[in-house]
């Protein structure tokens, strides 16, 4: 099926003009986005497996047929609602919004919370139910924040929203998938030119084929070369695979109520990260919808939020412990050619795998090292984006708006190394830590909702370089009532948790709207300032 490209604005498509379900695009994007995707299942499979031990029939036989089933649902939704504006505008370029499960709350729902009712249980079931609590609050809190995030995305500076996503996608996205890519060169360094060379540099494989696909398939049999000549690579062999055929079948979802309802007596626990957490969620999802307009797709931000919770509250009913989230990286599928199609495509490959039993498999077959570099391309994109679509004069509120995420992502790595060894920040002792120049209490406060201060922190600066030093001190006083109630530069909610920070936001505040009286005032002395009349000829 062909079509037509239209100007953006000419109104709605004829039948004649209508966008294809599917493009070549697609194909490309369909490999990137769903090695995407599959990345994340086969961790979260292995943070439920190994880290929770949770018993193989319940991972196989419940939680991946619900996550598949969400999975599905949110797919279809994005690649239906991208197709609906390309219909509305007569384009044929719309790219649907990349969904899935949040990676964020992935790690905090096993580690903040499934984590700590395991240890305090000795019962994976009850871990389960939390966990399906954690997600049915933060459900609540998407849908009910779907109808304020249209305001906030209209005052808030685009630099500010995509300087915050931006620090993401350098640490959080990128760093862990640059390491591994380093750490097994020999496949990881390959497979990344090879996407560079096809994505970036437009060079194009013999028979069209994605440079997604090129990168798997050479990383894959570079990785079984090696293991069945002696020296196992990446995780691969005839052994793996044999084990991973055990979970063949047909597994579909069943609801989970009764583990649902189970969870509800850890509410106390859940409700001090579903909460700041759904607060994350909604400002992520603003920065993607962002992200998406500054790349010519302009959605509904209401509809997206509502949608992620009623499909996560779906999900989170059928046996899902993980929230659904809109991606960042639109931006990357849609360069590669990507439209609606590579989105509905991905949510069948999903549901076929977690209902199927596949993903075992393919974790046997496939190095997962060789699917790392998709995410570090991704990562490259999204960062470059916040300079190239935001004002020149700009740079450094972007600049500005990444650091909290770079101190959130420092201090998880200390925390992860000082956990490796046995002991804490706390036990080492935080004046021993500065004095090795590890400043850790600065790192703790700057990063603790780091999405949320990032965008503070950019707004201030955007505003401050345009010279609306009045709007400015109006987002200092937000950063002062979110500091106050412990949504920013805190690692609990609560009243007064860093009292000291909220003061400054709000001294700040206050010297910003003395300087903006003050500019005024000047202002309107130059404008009624006499006029002095000079003779023809005299000089003024």
């Amino acid at each position: 099926m062909t079509a037509t490209s239209i100007a953006p604005g000419s109104g709605p498509a004829s039948a004649a003009t209508r966008p294809p379900f599917w493009t070549p695009g697609d194909w490309n994007a369909l490999f990137g986005f769903g090695t995407n995707i599959l990345v994340n299942v086969l961790v979260l499979t292995g943070l439920l497996r190994f880290v929770l031990q949770m018993p193989s029939e319940i991972v196989f036989g419940r939680i991946l047929p619900a996550t598949g089933l969400m999975m599905f649902l949110s797919t279809m939704y994005y690649a239906w609602l991208a197709r609906q504006l390309a219909v509305k505008t007569g384009r044929t370029d719309v790219c649907a919004l990349p969904s899935g499960i949040s990676v964020p709350h992935m790690f905090v729902v096993v580690f903040v919370v499934m984590m700590p009712i395991l240890n305090a249980t000795k019962d994976p079931l009850q871990a389960w139910g939390a966990g399906l609590t954690w997600v049915f609050v933060q459900s609540f809190v998407l849908m009910i924040g779907g109808f304020i995030a249209p305001v906030i995305r209209k005052i808030t500076p685009r630099a500010a929203l995509l300087g915050s996503l931006a620090g993401i996608s350098l640490t959080f996205i990128s760093m862990s998938p640059a390491a591994q890519v380093f750490t097994t060169p020999g496949i990881g360094l390959i497979c990344l030119v090879v996407i560079l060379i096809s994505w970036l540099g437009g060079v194009r494989y013999p028979k069209g084929m994605p440079g997604g696909l090129v990168a798997i398939a050479i990383g894959a049999g570079i990785a079984w070369v090696a293991t069945l000549a002696g020296y196992p690579m990446g995780g691969v062999g005839p052994t793996q695979v044999g084990e991973a055929l055990g979970t063949f079948g047909l597994h579909l979802p069943t609801p989970a109520i009764p583990e649902l309802v189970g969870g509800f007596k850890y509410i106390g626990v859940i409700l001090v990260t579903a909460i700041p957490f759904g607060i994350y969620d909604l400002v992520e999802a603003l920065d993607n919808v962002e992200s998406a307009s500054a790349a010519g797709d302009s959605f509904p931000t209401t509809r997206v939020l509502t949608a992620d919770g009623v499909v996560s509250l779906i999900g989170c009913l059928m046996g899902n412990p993980f929230i659904n989230a809109v991606y960042i990286g639109h931006p990357g599928w849609k360069a590669m050619g990507g439209r609606g199609g590579y989105s509905a495509a991905t949510g069948v490959l999903m549901l076929v795998l977690t209902w199927l039993g596949v993903v075992a498999v393919l974790m046997a077959i496939i190095p997962s090292v060789a699917l790392l570099p998709i995410l570090l391309y991704i990562g490259m994109l999204i960062g470059a984006q916040a300079f190239q679509e935001s004002p020149h004069n700009h740079a450094p509120a972007v600049v500005l708006a990444l650091v909290p995420q770079v101190a959130a992502w420092g201090k998880t790595q200390i925390d992860n190394a000082l956990g490796a060894a046995g002991t804490n920040a706390a036990d080492v002792g935080l004046d021993k830590l500065a004095q090795g120049g590890v400043l850790y209490h600065g790192l703790s406060i700057l990063g603790s909702g780091a999405t949320l201060a990032g965008i503070i922190l950019g707004s201030v600066a955007v505003l401050i370089i345009d010279r609306k030093l009045d709007k400015a001190a109006c987002f200092a006083f937000a950063g002062a009532v979110l500091t106050f109630f412990g949504l920013i530069h805190s690692e609990a909610i609560g009243i007064a948790k860093t009292p000291l920070v909220a003061a400054s936001y709000l001294g700040c505040a206050i010297f910003l709207l003395v300087c903006a009286k003050r500019a005024q005032q000047a202002d309107a002395a130059i404008v009624h300032a006499p006029t002095i009349e000079h003779g023809v000829g005299e000089p003024a």
